[in-house]
């Protein structure tokens, strides 16, 4: 078959599937609040790596990631990181790993947890580590954001089907506003990175290009912002 054709109809489904969305009451777009956060979920090596069997190329992403954390640093917008790392007294016992046992390379101490060098992480900004799939479960993060007041949550990182997935629906839940800038988004394959950027358009978040995030912040008084993220 025609690879236009396919195209074509790949795009007709889609154009239909976001009708049938809109028609049930879905896909509605979300408040922008005036005390955002960055979330940038799991851009440590073990995945930004593709010469790591868990990582895969996310160069562009990183690089888009570093677009808006730069811009959300000279406004005054705060970030918060996350990496998964193991304790090695967890490896045998947790079920996570016993279905994605690639997984136990994340161990506490290795160089894989580390966040990429390329986002230029900061001291002030936290560094939360954690053992599940959400960046909320078990973890400080929602006391964190109501600390800075946050009232919108910008998810970047790594996995879209996986950890970011998990991170929007949490933040949703959890009673924040939440975009996903989807050039700041990677995973492994193209089918469940756009499954997924669909299903949490419809029902969690905002899903839409950097441009109009970087055109948010840019568009927040400067003194709303820093009350935002320095109390």
């Amino acid at each position: 078959m025609d690879p236009a054709t396919t195209n074509a109809g790949r795009a007709a489904a889609a154009a239909g599937d976001r009708d049938l969305y809109r028609a049930a009451g879905f896909g509605r777009p979300v408040p922008r609040g005036k005390r955002p956060a960055i979330l940038v979920v799991d851009f440590s090596r073990g995945f930004t790596d593709p010469a790591v069997p868990t990582g895969a190329d996310m160069a562009e992403e990183l690089a888009a990631t570093r677009r808006l954390l730069d811009l959300g640093r000279e406004k005054g917008v705060p970030a918060v990181f996350t990496t998964i790392a193991f304790d090695a007294a967890q490896l045998d016992s947790l079920p996570w790993l016993h279905k994605a046992p690639g997984m136990a390379a994340l161990v506490q101490g290795s160089p894989l947890v580390a966040v990429d060098q390329r986002l230029a992480r900061r001291r002030e900004e936290p560094l939360i580590v954690k053992t599940g799939a959400s960046a909320f479960f078990g973890t400080p993060l929602a006391a964190q954001l109501a600390a800075w007041r946050t009232d919108t949550v910008i998810v970047t990182g790594a996995t879209t089907s996986g950890c970011v997935r998990a991170s929007v629906v949490d933040a949703m839940q959890s009673g924040f506003h939440v975009l996903v800038p989807r050039d700041c988004v990677a995973d492994r394959a193209a089918a469940p990175h756009e499954a997924n950027l669909f299903d949490m358009q419809q029902k969690y978040a905002d899903v839409i290009p950097l441009d109009e995030v970087l055109a948010y912040l840019g568009g927040l008084p400067a003194a709303a912002a820093a009350e935002g993220g320095r109390l």
